[in-house]
């Protein structure tokens, strides 16, 4: 089988979670990239065997407005930065896959700065997608073209073009040779020319055994894109919805009928699409889910529901992310692995345990899917042997199967077994158990807290997360980082009478570093 069936994926965004400036001044190369290596560290303690890494190569911005598709991002550092990080990642068991950011450059691209310099006369005037030289845009370019999601920063590559192909299909040769990566994830392949998957995955068929493709696919039928000639998988985003949305709405018939459809597509328990609830894109879970309790729930079928299930760091410490005035910044923070490591996590806690469950139990990843009961607010499902039970109420709900034998509930250590083939049970409101077996005699150490300890209901409540750890003492405002600005102006903000739940708020969702300073040098 290969290695991607069976893998449980962490995400992470370099650029955010190193803390790169926002804006790539081109200088020498900053060597942040092997601050990954503790994270790695960290991934394997959590159960996670293949990383993600986000757009790494250099750019002017966010990474996706590609400028040099060979050379690591000056913010993160040189090639030899991303080569070791990838052996240290093998090393470790953790295969490694890259952004392929093929529908569009940015302005820097070589191919685009010559058109800009010799317009009609530009040997690579076919590189670009309706070109129209009696045009202008907000740049003045002296002419117009066709660009992704109505930015001219981000001028879209005619994948038409032999010669564009060509060179990508290079890239992707360099990447495999230069890096040993595993894999891709293809940015924005709902938009991509589909004769180029078409060919690239011939290429990526011939680069090294098991080399992945994944697109990232928001709406459609998934399976014009998974299939034998073109990618191996895509974003799971009906899934994604469905998961949060059916807690929030205590409606567990939009994920069952969700996993049905997708079934119909003939998308089977045989198709691993790329499960996740939040990611560089979209809010943080944590944020989008209205009862903080439903966090169990939601990962527990994150990783037994068919597919692959993915991690976007830091959402394993439960932090929380919202867009904020059209910005993703504070959904691709800047984090300290010491300071979040250093907490009594529950959500940790529950990660690492459905990633240790997750690599014993091949059930959870080849084995066939039935459900067994359904309500609004339970929903009960097999995968091979393995029983899974959900709830999204605060009431206990009770479970009546059709079931024979003995089970071991995995997360908490409670056994339960049929009566003249019945499996009658009760579970407590919102929480969940993966119900393995007797037989299969492995054991698992139960969570180290029961589910109505692991969060308050409200949002306005203390829940997961902690007060921000403050700065050490001495250290200026202009030195601190983001989270030691809101907890000095938190502390602050104590010592002139109780903090309200407004307050917390207000401070939590402030991630723009010159407001924090202002506001922590107003206090006299």
């Amino acid at each position: 089988m290969a290695w991607y069936e069976e893998a449980v994926f962490y995400h992470i965004y370099p650029l955010g979670l190193l803390g790169a400036p926002e804006l790539n001044d081109h200088s020498q190369p900053v060597h942040r990239l092997p601050g990954l290596k503790e994270w790695v560290d960290h991934m394997k303690a959590c159960g996670f065997t293949a990383l993600y890494l986000g757009p790494c190569f250099s750019s002017g911005l966010h990474g996706y407005d590609t400028e040099d598709y060979r050379r690591l991002d000056e913010r993160l550092g040189d090639n030899e930065d991303l080569k070791e990080l990838v052996r240290y990642c093998h090393e470790n068991g953790i295969h490694v896959i890259l952004d392929g950011v093929f529908n569009h450059t940015g302005r820097g691209f070589f191919a685009f700065r010559d058109l800009k310099e010799y317009r009609e006369g530009s040997r690579f005037r076919n590189w670009y997608c309706n070109v129209n030289f009696w045009g202008n845009n907000e740049y003045n370019d002296g002419f117009s073209y066709e660009n992704w999601g109505g930015h001219n920063m981000l001028p879209k590559l005619n994948l038409y073009e032999p010669e564009v192909r060509q060179y990508l299909f290079d890239t992707v040769r360099f990447w495999v040779s230069e890096f040993d990566i595993d894999g891709l994830r293809l940015d924005a392949a709902d938009v991509l020319e589909h004769g180029f998957m078409r060919e690239l995955r011939g290429v990526a068929d011939g680069l090294k055994d098991d080399f992945w493709l994944m697109g990232e696919v928001i709406h459609g039928e998934y399976g014009r894109w998974v299939n034998d000639n073109t990618l191996h998988s895509v974003t799971n985003y009906a899934l994604h919805k469905a998961l949060y949305s059916a807690h929030n709405d205590h409606n567990y018939f939009e994920i069952a009928h969700t996993v049905k459809r997708q079934r119909d597509m003939g998308l089977g328990d045989n198709v691993h699409l790329y499960d996740f609830v939040d990611n560089h894109d979209v809010e943080r879970i944590m944020t989008k889910l209205r009862d903080k309790r439903h966090f169990l729930p939601v990962h527990v079928l994150l990783y037994t529901l068919p597919g692959i299930p993915s991690v976007y760091y830091g959402s394993e410490f439960g932090i929380e992310g919202r867009k904020e005035r059209g910005s993703d910044a504070s959904l691709r923070p800047a984090l300290s692995l010491g300071d979040l490591s250093s907490r009594d996590n529950i959500p940790l806690h529950i990660i690492s345990a459905l990633g240790n469950i997750y690599s014993k139990e091949s059930a959870l990843w080849y084995g066939e899917y039935r459900e067994a009961d359904l309500t609004t607010t339970k929903y009960a499902f097999m995968r091979g042997d393995i029983l899974v039970t959900v709830t999204n109420s605060d009431r206990e709900e009770s479970f009546d199967l059709g079931l024979d034998g003995s089970y071991t509930g995995a997360l908490h250590g409670r056994e339960i077994s049929s009566d003249q083939g019945r499996l009658r049970f009760t579970l407590e409101g919102n929480s969940a158990e993966i119900w393995i077996p007797v037989s299969d005699k492995k054991h698992y150490e139960p969570l180290k807290h029961s589910p109505e300890k692991t969060v308050s209901r409200n949002d306005s409540e203390e829940s997961f997360a902690e007060m921000p750890q403050r700065a050490e003492a001495g250290k200026s405002y202009e030195d601190m980082s983001i989270e030691e600005l809101q907890a000095e102006i938190l502390a602050k903000l104590s010592a002139n009478g109780p903090l309200t739940d407004r307050m917390k708020r207000e401070v939590s969702e402030n991630v723009y570093r010159d407001s924090l300073l202002n506001w922590v040098k107003s206090f006299r």
